[in-house]
C-alpha cells in the first residue's frame, strides 16, 4: 500500500474555480517526491488536502491506510507539514516553540529528541533565542524542527528553501537525505530545479490542478533529454553547406562553432554519419564537447507544450 494515496480529487471553490482536476497519485513510503509547477497550478492546495487543512470536493485521499476526512486525527497524526510562510510566534524561545508543537500532537515529553531535532537542523546553540532575533534562514529551519517534533512519518514541504542562501539550502538537501534514509516519506514542492534535481527520487509536474506526468528522475531526463554535441571548428563557416541541411544543425553567429541536438534514446545518434559528412566536405573538428538536456529545460517544455494545448 502506497503510504500517500490521492484517487481522482478534485477541488472546486465556490465562484466555480477548480485548482484540482481529478488529481492520481501515488507516493511510496521513504521516497522523495518533487511537485512542480508554475505558480497557480495546484502544488499548495494539494498538499492543504492531504494534510486536512482543505476539504477536497470529492475523491480520496489515504496517508499511511487513514482517510485524510473520515479518519481525520490518526492521519494527520503521521503528517509533518513545513509551510511556505514564517509564521512564528516572535518572543518564543526556539526550544519552547518547537516542545509546544510536539504536546499539541499529544505526545509525551522527551528532551532528547527535541535535543536530536535541534543539533540535525543546526538550531542547538540557538535553543534560547527568542525567533524574531533569527535570521530567515534559522527561522525556516525552525519550521521543520517544529514539523518533526511529533516523529511524522510523511513530510511536505512547501518551497522549503525559498529565500535562503545557497549555503544553507544544501545544508537542508543534507537533511532531507538524513530524514529518507530513516523512512520519512517527503513530498516537496521547490521553485528551485536544481533542487529536484539534487535529491527527488521521482518528478511530478502539475499544471492548472492537471497531474502532467510522474516519473522516476533519472528515466525522465533519459528518456525526454536531448543531448547537444557542440563542435569547435578549425576554421569559420559563412554558412552551412547544403549537405548537412538534413542535420540539426546550428551555426554560431561567428561560424566557429556548430551545434548538433540528438535523442539520447535514439537507436542511432547520428553523429557518425555527421562526421563523415563534415569531413567529406572538408570542414575539421578542432574540439568537441556534449551538453545533457536539465531537468529545468524538460520541465519548462513540458509546460509550454501542455500551455500551448490548453490555449
Amino acid at each position: 500500500m502506497p503510504m500517500v494515496d490521492i484517487q481522482n480529487v478534485r477541488k472546486q471553490y465556490a465562484g466555480g474555480f477548480e485548482a484540482l482536476k481529478g488529481v492520481n497519485l501515488q507516493i511510496e513510503e521513504g521516497e522523495i517526491l518533487a511537485l512542480l509547477g508554475p505558480n497557480g497550478a495546484g502544488k499548495t492546495t494539494l498538499i492543504s488536502a492531504i494534510c486536512g487543512i482543505t476539504m477536497p470536493t470529492s475523491g480520496t485521499i489515504t496517508v499511511g491506510g487513514f482517510d485524510v476526512v473520515k479518519n481525520f486525527r490518526q492521519a494527520r497524526d503521521l503528517i509533518g507539514l513545513v509551510p511556505q510562510e514564517i509564521n512564528l510566534e516572535p518572543f518564543t524561545k526556539v526550544i519552547d516553540a518547537v516542545r509546544f508543537t510536539r504536546g499539541l500532537f499529544g505526545k509525551p515529553k522527551d528532551d532528547a529528541l527535541i535535543e536530536s531535532i535541534l543539533k540535525r537542523l543546526s538550531l542547538w546553540d540557538k535553543r534560547d533565542n527568542r525567533t524574531m532575533e533569527l535570521s530567515g534562514g534559522m527561522k525556516r529551519r525552525v519550521l521543520i524542527a517544529k514539523a518533526l517534533s511529533h516523529e511524522p512519518r510523511v513530510l511536505f514541504l512547501d518551497e522549503p528553501t525559498a529565500g535562503v542562501d545557497v549555503e544553507l539550502r544544501r545544508d537542508m538537501w543534507d537533511v532531507v537525505e538524513g530524514l529518507r534514509q530513516d523512512g520519512v516519506t517527503i513530498i516537496l514542492t521547490t521553485h528551485y530545479i536544481e533542487e529536484a534535481e539534487a535529491m527527488a527520487d521521482r518528478i511530478g509536474v502539475i499544471r492548472q490542478g492537471e497531474i502532467l506526468l510522474v516519473e522516476k528522475k533519472d528515466s525522465l531526463i533519459a528518456r525526454m533529454g536531448e543531448k547537444e554535441l557542440i563542435m569547435e571548428l578549425a576554421d569559420p563557416l559563412a554558412a552551412l553547406p547544403g549537405a548537412l541541411s538534413d542535420f540539426d544543425l546550428v551555426l554560431s553567429e561567428d561560424g566557429t562553432c556548430l551545434t548538433y541536438r540528438y535523442d539520447t534514446s535514439a537507436e542511432r545518434t547520428g553523429i557518425a554519419t555527421l562526421i563523415a559528412t563534415l569531413s567529406a566536405q572538408g570542414i575539421a573538428i578542432a574540439d568537441m564537447s556534449s551538453r545533457q538536456k536539465s531537468l529545468e529545460d524538460i520541465f519548462v517544455g513540458l509546460v509550454d507544450e501542455h500551455g500551448e494545448d490548453a490555449a
